[in-house]
């Protein structure tokens, strides 16, 4: 029986990629100070014995250590997310999403952990005006979050070359789906959007709404880490539906989905925030087997629903 360890394992990505672990057969060790996870994620598997829950930081070396021993993968999700956050604090940014990957890299290796995969962030690729974006462009970060992506790419890249350990960074585009909180004040915007819409709200736009972004369900992303894990091959990956939409479209979309008669405010653009967004998903479709399943209107759905039941009880 196979051992991983998510990071950020009660998060909401984290907690997505444990749930489907077990119910693959992996024996998982969601590990995860709480400061942005939440016990509620992953309530539902106390009591199984291919669980267990390790309140960690990945600022602590040696517990990081502890905890590796016998395991065979790490999915290295833990993360201060949010460019919004990142600049307005980028001392800890660095801390928790640098500092913090260098431990993970380092007690893997100790304990020779067979392969680390890594979440990253199609913020490495910035603003740059080419698309769809490649794997072989240039960085071009543009926050401090973005620079820590970047930072935690390189080390992973020299921890592959320097220790012979084989490392995946996955560069996700922006992820949406159940588990992700909508009363963050760095809620990202499908879930910020869904619960203002549900409570008749308005929907806030940052900027005139003609930016585009390309949406990825949160079960293609755990798909994306389990190919990563399993497979030989090693580097940097975009992971994506291949699809862009407006903000403006998207808020049009989700206000038609719920039947909400919720206005659209337009504020100021947020400093740090990218214009476009579109990923070439080739490199991860060959290499990994990586195929989204979700469209937009598919995965939207199941996210209303979530946010109904789960944050609302309607």
């Amino acid at each position: 029986m196979s051992k991983v360890l998510v990071t950020g394992g009660a998060g909401f990505i984290g907690s997505n990629l444990v749930k489907t672990l077990i119910r693959r057969g992996y024996e998982v060790i969601a590990y995860d100070n709480l400061i942005t996870g939440k016990m509620d994620n992953i309530v539902e598997l106390y009591g199984r014995d291919m669980f267990r829950f390790v309140k960690g930081d990945i600022l602590d070396y040696h517990k990081l250590v502890s905890e590796m021993s016998g395991v065979r993968y790490v999915l290295h999700q833990a993360a201060l997310p949010s460019v919004a956050r990142s600049v307005s604090d980028p001392v800890v940014a660095n801390r928790i999403n640098v500092e913090g990957t260098i431990n993970v890299l380092l007690a893997a290796h100790r304990c020779s952990v067979e392969k680390v995969v890594i979440a990253s962030s199609s913020s490495v690729y910035g603003d740059t005006p080419e698309l769809p974006k490649r794997e072989d462009m240039p960085y071009s970060p543009l926050s401090p979050y973005a620079v820590t992506k970047v930072a935690t790419e390189l080390y992973a890249e020299v921890f592959r070359d320097l220790y012979d350990m084989p490392t995946v960074c996955l560069r996700y585009f922006n992820v949406y789906g159940p588990k992700q909180d909508p009363k963050s004040e760095y809620a990202a915007v499908i879930p910020k959007f869904i619960s203002a819409a549900i409570r008749g709200e308005p929907l806030i736009i940052y900027g005139d709404g003609m930016q585009t972004r390309d949406f990825t369900f949160v079960e293609d992303v755990v798909n994306a880490n389990i190919l990563a894990m399993e497979r030989s091959t090693v580097g940097n990956y975009n992971i994506a539906r291949g699809e862009r939409i407006s903000i403006r479209e998207l808020a049009d979309v989700i206000l038609d989905l719920t039947s909400s008669s919720s206005e659209i405010i337009h504020v100021k653009p947020r400093p740090g925030d990218i214009r476009h967004s579109l990923a070439d998903i080739t490199k991860a479709k060959t290499e990994l087997g990586f195929h989204p399943k979700y469209d937009l209107k598919s995965g939207l759905i199941k996210t209303i629903e979530w946010v109904k039941t789960v944050m609302y009880g309607l």
